[in-house]
């Protein structure tokens, strides 16, 4: 955690000419305002007033001027930055005119649910696994989606110049605190995983949001696009944001969901929360996979699931709990897959965390894993396997209908991001697409 005086002091010895304030909307755009250098110690006291009524649900009049309040530990020199364009970044909180934490304000919402949390006796903690697609640029400077370049498999060593950037991408989010287990290439042509090691919840969730800046910048200086889209063409499979969680005693620090005698080695207190989450999962969709493109993801193959089950070892499940080496249990977590990484990290979490602890503070039964076939015989029945929605219009419909994951996002923010949604599905269902044209214009 740096202090005011180490950030100017850290400012003046790097020569840093800029400073950047990150901030998001609703929907996780990430928002800036730039400052030079000489007006950070003012910033840093009294905050950077701004006029939000044109931003993506901060748009009432009534709360337009706003203040962003920068966190001191997401001080970071952008390491693509340099000489007299030198800069630094913070990322802020939004808070109104009377010092408030703005309601509409994501990164304060997430604070909130981690405060409850924490008044449970428990600490969040996340670990993400990125997915994304590196595409050449052609002459005019547009992405080639369906270039023949990369086109290693799951795992394979891809060549260069791919090996080089990715690469750049580790050195460069090394630079900015974030650290990462690995990367690899994936199943789709020019598709590439990073792994993020396990931190707090509102440091993963900036660190995400740092991430997606800085693998965009990177790849753009070695004349490829990368994107976040969740399925950019039908013949590739979709990236997604497989998210580990685990609660931790706020004092020990110890993994409270570990239990070496428990099935699959989950304590109760993991079992309560993956209940919750399987209760709330439908409703958390609107938010975890927010695009309309998202439902092209979901369903389309294993590492997608839609099936609102769990298991140990079946990759269909919607949370899987992975394997832990024996003596290693601290690791026991589970993986909640069908997060996309283009849902607003702060929200995604406050989501999760939400549905977990509705688990917990209910006492929720944990339905039986299923680890083989969809559909399983349960006391001479055939088990009713609910399913995630199939368009995002179906997962606003389940987000209005869920209290407790409305609570979360609370009813300033619900009902901007619900609005916001619906009038992107609208959009969309007017649109015309090539399909529709190719199918009926010679036939009708």
């Amino acid at each position: 955690m740096f202090t005011a005086a180490e950030v100017l002091q850290t400012v003046q010895e790097e020569r840093v000419r800029f400073i950047t304030l990150w901030f998001t909307d609703i929907t996780g755009l990430v928002k800036s305002i730039m400052i030079p250098a000489l007006e950070l110690e003012n910033v840093l006291e009294n905050g950077s007033h701004f006029d939000g009524s044109a931003i993506e649900g901060f748009a009432r009049v009534a709360e337009s001027d706003m203040i962003l309040a920068p966190d001191l530990s997401s001080f970071v020199v952008l390491p693509w930055t340099d000489g007299d364009n030198k800069t630094a970044r913070l990322i802020c909180s939004i808070c109104t005119q009377n010092g408030d934490p703005f309601i509409g304000d994501p990164r304060n919402l997430l604070a909130k649910v981690l405060e409850q949390a924490r008044g449970m006796g428990f600490l969040f903690k996340i670990g993400m696994e990125l997915e994304y697609f590196l595409f050449p640029f052609d002459e005019k400077g547009k992405p080639q989606i369906v270039a023949n370049h990369d086109i290693a498999g799951y795992f394979d060593l891809t060549d260069d110049p791919i090996q080089s950037i990715s690469r750049s991408m580790l050195a460069t989010l090394s630079k900015t605190g974030i650290r990462v287990d690995s990367t690899h290439s994936e199943t789709g042509t020019g598709q590439h995983e990073i792994d993020f090691q396990y931190d707090e919840a509102l440091r993963s969730a900036d660190n995400v949001l740092t991430a997606r800046i800085a693998l965009k910048t990177v790849a753009r200086e070695r004349d490829y696009y990368c994107t976040f889209m969740p399925r950019p063409h039908a013949d590739f499979p979709g990236s997604g944001m497989h998210t580990h969680q685990s609660l931790h005693d706020v004092a020990t620090g110890v993994n409270l969901f570990a239990d070496k005698e428990g099935e699959y080695g989950l304590s109760e207190v993991a079992k309560f929360f993956l209940a919750g989450q399987l209760e709330h999962a439908r409703a958390m969709c609107a938010v975890l996979a927010p695009l309309v493109n998202s439902y092209k993801r979901l369903g389309t193959s294993f590492e997608a699931p839609v099936d609102v089950t769990w298991a140990h070892v079946n990759r269909n499940a919607l949370i899987r709990v992975p394997s832990t080496v024996p003596g290693k249990e601290y690791h026991t977590r589970l993986e909640l897959r069908c997060p996309d990484p283009t849902a607003n990290p702060y929200l995604a979490m406050a989501v999760m965390l939400q549905a977990g602890l509705d688990g917990i503070r209910h006492k929720m039964p944990l339905p039986e894993p299923l680890e083989e076939t969809l559909m399983r015989r349960t006391s001479g029945r055939m088990r009713h396997i609910e399913v995630l929605p199939q368009s995002l219009d179906e997962a606003l419909d389940a987000l209005s209908e869920d209290e407790v994951i409305l609570s979360a996002l609370g009813p300033y923010v619900s009902d901007r991001y619900i609005a916001a949604k619906r009038h992107e599905f609208s959009e969309y269902n007017r649109q015309v697409t090539s399909w529709e044209l190719e199918r009926y214009l010679s036939r009708f």
